[in-house]
């Protein structure tokens, strides 16, 4: 198939009308030209390569366009991956995105970046606590509308407020561990035993001052 002008006043290669002296000079050059030289004249082929001069810097420009906008818009932030660990301290944690750094269960979105990329403080994960929170860093306390940081329940400590975290029938927690005295406390922030450090210091801490006569102490 021939790119050449078979009109004088046409030229396909081109996609656009020529004037009559473009027509004119095609003419010229055909009746110069060599058997078997068909084609376009000089200036169809100059305004083809203008034509595609055109396109290639159109096609550019908007290949520029697309990377200034990818470039200002940017890459869509990833939602972290959230995974459990058991921390030193025999207790659930949070698994920082390094895979080396486990932290409490209750460090997480408590407004200070513990993993050292601070995913722990992530918008993503602390938008809606504790909704947007994992499971398994959650407990439910006897009242269904009050939660603790798992890592928080069968510490001793009452942070429910009502000892469901501590106490059957809500929770089963092994006995009191080597650092507790068993008693009945007699301070609201503990529910089944005192530390031992609490002990011998001249104040009650048990209803039958057992952390006064009979705990040894630390």
């Amino acid at each position: 198939m021939s790119l050449g002008c078979e009109r004088p006043e046409f030229c396909p290669a081109c996609f656009w009308f020529l004037g009559q002296a473009d027509a004119e000079s095609n003419i010229t050059t055909r009746r110069k030209a060599r058997p078997g030289d068909e084609g376009c004249g000089p200036l169809c082929c100059s305004r083809r390569g203008a034509c595609l001069s055109v396109g290639l810097l159109l096609l550019l420009a908007i290949l520029a366009a697309l990377l200034a906008v990818a470039t200002i818009l940017g890459h869509p932030p990833r939602t972290p991956e959230t995974h459990s660990c058991v921390t030193l301290a025999n207790r659930t944690g949070f698994l920082c995105h390094d895979r080396r750094h486990c932290i409490p269960a209750h460090a997480v979105c408590d407004g200070i970046r513990t993993c050292p990329h601070g995913e722990d403080e992530a918008e993503s994960l602390c938008r809606d606590v504790p909704q947007s929170l994992p499971s398994f860093l959650l407990t439910t306390c006897g009242d269904p509308d009050s939660w603790i940081y798992s890592d928080q329940k069968c510490d001793g400590v009452n942070n429910c407020g009502d000892c469901s975290d501590e106490l059957s029938p809500v929770t089963v927690c092994p006995p009191c561990g080597p650092g507790w005295w068993r008693c009945t406390p007699t301070v609201f922030k503990y529910c089944s035993c005192v530390p031992r450090d609490l002990c011998r210091d001249s104040m009650q801490h048990c209803s039958d001052w057992s952390d006064e006569y009979s705990c040894p102490g630390p």
